[in-house]
């Protein structure tokens, strides 16, 4: 079902049944909240992870998230207000769509349902009680063999802080203090064929520093099988959302003001989501644990749009000195070259 603009929806169905209904923010910049009027929503899956089956009688959406959800229709047919509101903006934005019952004779009435109260600290909360169902499809805490991430000592650690600089007067986004450029050459095609001057692998440092904003091509170096633990850390007003191509990874943490090593206190370990894009409130920080078991250059990068054009990226090169076949295989004979890659054999 798609809420788009400001065309109202109908959504009809029969008095008695469950509906599974799938939420997706395609969206480029902005978090929604999702309602429907007098009916509860049990959250039964989130980006491939079955979650513990609560109940919501509203849905913080992020961008570049999904969810998929139970609606039962148990109330007197009639219809009800579906409404999606825009999320941490000052000016809200209210599309409102119609869930219909079949036999319905009724119109909907009284006010749509309000969006709750309490922004951040009341979305920060929901977002921790997204949590793995370990009776289903995820890691069971058992001695046959389960993948226990929380049991795992990361072997790097990396705390990535988003900003919004002027480079040239003109606006700009960046991470670590390194805003991405797009260089002629793609940069998978550059390090297959070891070619200089491309990329700059130590653009980017491990933390953020106070040091002067620059421009690169740039990649964060890190070994095959190195399990990582990622800090994205905001100090901006607005919501950010990191997506990771390649990789799904746990969410393990969230929390308000800056990043410290006593956060990790704070930790699931336990049952956290493995998710593909993940939010990070305003003026908050958010850690993802991952596991590096898929060789090759991996974008990682914000999900809103005008960031990720502007420099809020980088590349992530999952490397190993051992070249095998089981790690990564060889690219295509009619492989397209480009740039400085021009010319290459392979």
């Amino acid at each position: 079902m798609l809420i788009n603009g400001q065309t109202q929806t109908s959504f009809t169905s029969d008095q008695g049944k469950t509906y599974m209904l799938r939420i997706s923010n395609v969206g480029l910049s902005s978090t929604f909240n999702f309602r429907i009027q007098g009916h509860k929503m049990k959250v039964v899956e989130v980006e491939g992870s079955h979650v513990i089956q609560n109940d919501y009688e509203s849905l913080d959406v992020h961008v570049g998230q999904s969810l998929s959800l139970l609606v039962t229709l148990n109330q007197p047919p009639k219809d009800y207000y579906i409404v999606a509101s825009t999320r941490f903006l000052r000016r809200k934005l209210n599309v409102t769509g119609l869930l219909r019952y079949s036999n319905s004779r009724v119109p909907a009435s009284g006010a749509p349902p309000p969006l709750p109260p309490g922004e951040l600290i009341w979305s920060m909360r929901q977002a921790r009680t997204f949590r793995w169902n370990l009776t289903a499809n995820a890691a069971r805490p058992n001695p046959q063999g389960s993948f226990h991430y929380g049991k795992i000592k990361p072997t790097k650690s990396f705390v990535f802080s988003n900003s919004a600089p002027l480079i040239n007067g003109k606006q700009r986004y960046a991470v670590n203090g390194v805003s991405y450029v797009n260089s002629e050459t793609p940069v998978k095609l550059a390090d297959h064929f070891n070619i200089a001057g491309v990329f700059s692998t130590n653009a980017i440092q491990s933390v953020p520093s106070n040091s002067r904003v620059t421009v690169a091509t740039s990649v964060v170096q890190a070994s095959l099988h190195d399990f990582l633990e990622i800090v994205f850390q905001n100090s901006e007003k607005s919501v950010q959302s990191w997506h990771l191509d390649g990789y799904d990874f746990w969410v393990v943490g969230f929390g308000s003001g800056q990043w410290t090593p006593a956060k990790r206190r704070l930790y699931n370990l336990g049952d956290a989501l493995t998710r593909h894009t993940t939010q990070v409130y305003p003026n908050a920080w958010t850690t993802i644990l991952l596991s590096l078991d898929n060789q090759g250059m991996w974008n990682m990068r914000s999900a809103r749009w005008d960031r990720q054009y502007l420099g809020q990226q980088f590349y992530l090169k999952v490397w190993d000195p051992v070249k095998s076949l089981a790690n990564e295989y060889n690219p295509p004979d009619n492989l397209l070259r480009c740039g400085k890659a021009v010319g290459r054999h392979l």
